[in-house]
């Protein structure tokens, strides 16, 4: 699932206002070994916290359908999971680098939301659609300070995006076969004479029924 957010993102920090700039796109930690080993402009979109909204937990068995809309499936509801990147421009010069966050808001705001049409791998076979925030209030526990603090750097401008998307609920297991032919609903007497046999496996019950009432008259 990851790595699939991952090529989403990719493709669109590469997109929009970026288009053919040819700025590298980057996922690694930006530490102060990987900052020294820039040479090129660069976006960094790092991911740095993956946790459940467990506010969108479900429960219960979600239906699986194939071409032909029947039921092929059953699986549980999918859990949803809120992966927080932090996305940093690196250029020689800081006005350059506002001009590189400033591209990339400008293409990542119209895209807050994506249909599963856009969505690759997993996350497009659930036919869920995969909400973005960007640059929205912080609401993870770790403040931006620490984190820059762990990654050995000092504190530079950044923007925080935040992707919520669903993984696939497991395990699955098979449904039945399909009803093809409607209810049979049939009455008899007790006192009339023994069904056929294909009668009898139809209803074996009714017919064990009406031999004890026929013993206990005798």
């Amino acid at each position: 699932m990851i790595h699939e957010v991952d090529e989403v993102l990719k493709g669109l920090l590469g997109g929009g206002a970026l288009t053919g700039s040819g700025i590298e796109v980057s996922f690694d930690a930006p530490t102060r070994d990987w900052a020294a080993r820039r040479n090129a402009p660069a976006i960094n979109a790092y991911l740095y916290d993956l946790r459940e909204d467990v506010k969108r937990r479900q429960r219960g068995h979600a239906a699986v359908r194939d071409d032909r809309n029947l039921v092929v499936k059953h699986r549980p509801p999918p859990r949803w999971f809120r992966l927080s990147y932090l996305v940093t421009a690196w250029t020689r010069q800081t006005e350059d680098e506002h001009r590189l966050l400033s591209a990339v808001l400008a293409t990542l705001l119209p895209r807050e939301l994506l249909p599963p049409s856009e969505l690759p791998g997993a996350l497009g076979t659930t036919g869920l659609s995969v909400q973005m925030t960007v640059a929205g209030v912080h609401t993870e526990s770790r403040s931006l300070a620490e984190i820059w603090s762990a990654l050995g750097g000092e504190l530079k401008p950044s923007i925080d995006l935040v992707i919520v998307v669903p993984f696939p609920g497991y395990p699955e297991y098979d449904a039945g076969p399909p009803v093809t032919e409607g209810a049979v609903v049939r009455a008899y007497r007790m006192d009339e004479p023994e069904a056929a046999p294909d009668e009898r496996a139809h209803r074996p019950h009714q017919v064990a029924r009406a031999r004890q009432s026929r013993g206990a008259n005798r």
